[in-house]
């Protein structure tokens, strides 16, 4: 491999992105994949493994979420650029990942048009989002006092909550996060006391009512 390519891996569960991804970046001379993971763990061991430049990483996997990802990479120090792909649209996720360590963030659907770009700007250590975020940000920043109550959650919180109001069962959000059902319970009795609220119903609501659920 020469010196100058950009090595990169790619953690998605679904094998079929990864394809897309592959042939998004297959006529860029410079680039190179050097892994894939289907779940998080296998990332993590790949990353330390590979040292790649840039890792293409999902939110939503099996086991640990990207977001969990990020902060185990920080935890052991590694200097490892992170652009998030995910299905999830931009304003559910996107400043989460950031704060998480982030460089960049792309929806799913932007991705065939927008991720060799992204990389790019990665690597000169700019963040990527598009331009639509970008003024989201702004205004969040304009904003930051006005916090609604689910951003004052947790990732984990957040995540469980966003499962919840989507109507999944407790068993299935534990198995899903792989975590115990009493765990799960916890993590709701907290969300409901920092949104205020008393019951799945309302946390329904809230989500629809603010568009974080479809």
């Amino acid at each position: 491999m020469e010196e100058n390519t950009i090595k990169l891996i790619i953690a998605d569960d679904h094998s079929f992105l990864r394809e897309g991804i592959k042939k998004t970046i297959h006529d860029e001379i410079d680039m190179k994949i050097v892994g894939e993971a289907s779940n998080a763990a296998e990332a993590v061991s790949i990353i330390k493994e590979k040292m790649p430049d840039i890792a293409i990483m999902d939110i939503s996997m099996p086991g640990k979420s990207g977001l969990d990802v990020l902060k185990d990479l920080k935890a052991m120090k590694l200097k490892i650029k992170v652009l998030i792909l995910s299905m999830h649209p931009e304003d559910r996720f996107a400043i989460r990942a950031l704060k998480a360590g982030a460089m960049g963030y792309l929806t799913k659907e932007s991705a065939p048009d927008e991720l060799v770009k992204a990389i790019r700007t990665i690597l000169t250590g700019r963040k990527y989002v598009s331009k639509s975020l970008a003024d989201k940000l702004i205004d969040i920043l304009s904003d930051e006092m006005d916090k609604l109550p689910h951003e004052n959650l947790s990732d984990r919180e957040y995540d469980v909550f966003i499962k919840i109001a989507s109507g999944k069962k407790a068993v299935e959000i534990a198995t899903e996060l792989s975590i115990s059902v009493h765990t799960v319970n916890t993590y709701r009795a907290r969300i409901l006391e920092k949104m205020n609220m008393s019951s799945n119903v309302e946390l329904t609501q809230y989500a629809m009512h603010n568009n974080l659920i479809d």
